[in-house]
């Protein structure tokens, strides 16, 4: 397989939709081998559609690379021991079950860690194990009670949700980071643990300098649309053919940016001489700025915004943000498999300069990979071939 970081590392993936998932391949993308354990019925995305790519879910197969499948009935007296063989042979265990809805199984972490005490077992719940275990874990729910939508929307408006499943993607993220840190641990000390990560803790902690407004400040953040409560400008602006972002993270940038806009002498106003200066006074310092934009297009002033050193940008859609990134050389674009079964995909976005990422195989179909698995969790233990 790989040689990436982690080559060697065998994950047992008992988790599924996107949280469980997301941190699975990334992993699988570092060099893992992801066993990705499915019911028969296959991993729920499977049938979240449209959009597809020839019949299949273009969501599933955003998350799912570079991993094998197999489909095990685990209330299956037969398929249950091969699913705690693979368990007890694993490095990594991850599972995104309601708390204690492996345990019946025998998957759940005391019962893995009886058997294979070097385990890293990493449990993705939506609140925790304690006092809202009964509760589901979908990170619409976890964006409301979390107070991210109290934040986002128009100041008169209704509150809206992030226009994808942000807690999600940021909780396999932070699964993967416990996950490398308790292997580093193993490494180290030769024993496991368990790595828990929930959605409404990644939520609180992701809301950073808003969440911070509150536990140190003691004030309430709200709605500001696309406004920023400590800086300013920091929000789109229009020019004279569409909206373009427009930043200053200091003094030195809203100078720069007075220069190229031909207004220097707004940047020596004492109501905007400083950020603290140009948050308070937003409302008389705005129009001025869209006064000046207003007379050339979004792309000139971009380049020449960009030339100066004004951090700014165009609202893009999802296809110029990706045709954006390609032009500056990022190669976002990956093309995963083999043969007639060749799937696009989003590059990892971390390099490596010793031990790079790779994309050897497409999202499995469902089980595809079964026999493989089976005839190699019924023999001696060996590594998967």
């Amino acid at each position: 397989m790989s040689e990436g970081p982690l080559a060697g590392v065998l994950v047992a993936d008992f988790s599924r939709i996107l949280a469980g998932p997301y941190a699975s391949m990334l992993m699988a993308d570092m060099g893992a081998d992801v066993v990705k354990v499915e019911s028969p019925g296959g991993d729920d995305t499977r049938t979240w559609v449209p959009p597809v790519r020839d019949g299949e879910s273009t969501y599933y197969l955003g998350v799912n690379r570079n991993k094998r499948s197999v489909a095990l009935d685990l209330r299956d007296a037969h398929d249950n021991e091969l699913a705690r063989e693979l368990a007890a042979r694993a490095d990594v265990v991850l599972e995104n079950f309601k708390p204690g809805g492996l345990a019946k199984y025998g998957l759940d972490y005391a019962a893995v860690s009886a058997t294979n005490p070097s385990v890293v077992y990493a449990s993705i719940t939506g609140f925790g194990s304690g006092g809202g275990a009964a509760l589901p874990g979908y990170d619409l729910m976890v964006q409301a009670i979390s107070g991210l939508m109290s934040l986002t929307g128009s100041p008169d408006g209704p509150p809206y949700r992030a226009g994808i499943s942000i807690f999600d993607v940021m909780s396999g993220m932070q699964a993967t980071i416990g996950v490398l840190a308790a292997l580093r641990h193993r490494h180290v000390s030769g024993r496991g643990q368990h790595v828990e990560v929930n959605l409404l803790s990644t939520a609180l902690s992701g809301l950073v300098n808003q969440a911070s407004a509150y536990v140190a400040g003691g004030t309430v953040p709200t709605r500001m649309g696309n406004s920023h409560p400590s800086l300013f400008p920091y929000e789109p602006l229009p020019t004279a053919d569409g909206e373009l972002i427009v930043t200053s993270g200091n003094d030195n940038q809203f100078a720069r940016l007075c220069r190229v806009l031909g207004i220097p002498e707004v940047a020596e106003d004492e109501r905007f001489a400083t950020n603290q200066d140009r948050t308070a006074n937003r409302e008389a310092l705005r129009p001025l700025l869209v006064e000046r934009l207003a007379t050339r297009n979004r792309d000139e002033w971009f380049r020449e915004l960009i030339d100066a050193g004004v951090p700014c940008g165009p609202i893009n859609t999802v296809a110029e943000g990706v045709a954006f990134a390609t032009e500056l050389g990022l190669d976002p674009v990956v093309e995963v498999g083999t043969g007639d079964r060749v799937i696009p995909s989003v590059r990892n976005p971390v390099t490596f300069s010793e031990t790079p990422t790779s994309y050897h195989s497409a999202p499995p179909l469902l089980d595809e990979h079964g026999d493989d698995v089976r005839a190699w969790l019924a023999a001696p233990r060996e590594e998967l071939p």
